[in-house]
């Protein structure tokens, strides 16, 4: 299971990538050092028609530490009841992070109630409120498919309250509870968070809502050192034993994605492409990288001449993130294909403050923020 990005809905107010003022790496470089990373509150958007709000916060303060030697990333899953009593349609999410100085990312993920008494196990297991939980809950079953995975939405710098279209939304079952999982950046600041999760439901019974659901495209990321260096870190097999030992993989999930998109050559670009497997009307996008990434695009059916782009971010901002609506919805079917690619820059480095002492390595998909992801997100609907 991968780590990032972005609520599975969408702001009425947002334009797309390339039509929007971006203020590019330097203001994600002052948020990799400050709480600038918080993003300005946006005005509550009024309640439509059924819906209601649904709010819970994490079960205490906690004061994230890094669970490996060396490491400067604590993911922590926390498990919360939003107290269904019925079948909801989550139309918003709204995630508040609570010290946003330290909050890489988080992701919010449904376990139904066949998972309920997994993930309470899960929970009393670990010492004080949540557990360790680098890429995925660590829950059995959940989040295991990439064409429908288990998230109810996402927050990330420059997230507010993303509000879906009125014909939309994410199933969450009576019984249901939510995990949290939040990536607390340690080189960024300090101190102890306890965030906010919104959720904007209405009954799913005699709803005629269209279910939401979330594809992930994940690619490798195999940037190089600079000036042909391959001495320690800056060695790809060392740099992965490093990765192995941080996050407590093995296999890296940096090698896993060799699997699922197939060898790649090292370099500042990559991609992936994956076979759409069922029918659906692509309604928005999103994507995902950390401080090192420059560019990132989505296509369907690349290539060929029924190519579509439906992400095109040519100025990628970390502290500027989110799910993109698409003017015209697009509709994918057995056979076709989507691409992520991904452009890379190791001399951001020697601009970013958190970088400052860290030595330059071969940078391969990893947990950390100073690792670096690519991930594309379709949120779509099905037939």
């Amino acid at each position: 299971m991968v780590t990032v990005a972005l609520a599975g809905c969408s702001g009425a107010d947002e334009l797309p990538a390339n039509l929007r003022e971006r203020s590019g790496h330097d203001a994600h470089a002052a948020a990799a050092s400050s709480a600038a990373a918080s993003s300005t509150p946006r005005p509550d958007l009024p309640l439509r028609a059924g819906e209601r709000f649904v709010e819970v916060r994490l079960p205490a303060e906690y004061t994230p530490k890094a669970p490996t030697p060396n490491g400067t990333d604590d993911y922590r899953c926390f498990l919360v009841d939003p107290g269904l009593r019925t079948d909801q349609l989550v139309s918003g999410v709204d995630i508040r992070p609570d010290n946003a100085a330290i909050v890489h990312h988080v992701i919010v993920s449904k376990v139904e109630p066949g998972q309920v008494a997994q993930a309470e196990a899960l929970d009393a297991a670990a010492p004080g409120d949540g557990w360790t939980c680098f890429g995925g809950s660590g829950i059995r079953g959940a989040g295991v498919s990439l064409d429908d995975a288990d998230w109810v939405g996402a927050w990330a710098p420059g997230g507010g309250e993303r509000v879906m279209a009125g014909d939309i939304g994410i199933p969450l079952a009576a019984g249901s509870r939510l995990v949290v999982q939040m990536h607390y950046n340690l080189l960024a600041g300090s101190g102890s968070d306890r965030s906010t999760v919104r959720l904007r439901v209405s009954e799913a019974s005699g709803s005629r809502r269209k279910p939401l659901a979330t594809m992930l495209l994940p690619a490798p990321v195999e940037l190089p050192c600079r000036n042909g260096r391959s001495a320690g870190l800056c060695n790809r097999a060392v740099a992965d034993v490093d990765l192995a030992k941080r996050f407590q993989e093995q296999p890296t999930r940096a090698d896993l994605l060799h699997l699922l998109c197939g060898p790649v050559r090292s370099g500042p670009v990559q991609s992936c492409t994956r076979p759409v497997r069922e029918a659906g009307t692509i309604r928005a996008v999103a994507g995902h990288m950390h401080l090192l990434g420059r560019a990132i695009t989505v296509d369907v059916d690349k290539g060929t001449d029924r190519a579509q782009r439906v992400l095109d971010i040519a100025n990628w901002d970390f502290d500027d993130q989110g799910s993109i609506p698409l003017a015209k919805p697009v509709a994918v079917r057995p056979g076709d294909s989507i691409t992520v690619t991904c452009r890379h820059d190791q001399s951001l480095r020697d601009r970013l403050p958190v970088f400052r002492d860290q030595p330059e390595r071969y940078v391969l998909w990893g947990e950390g923020t100073t690792d670096e992801m690519c991930l594309g997100i379709v949120l779509l609907t099905r037939p």
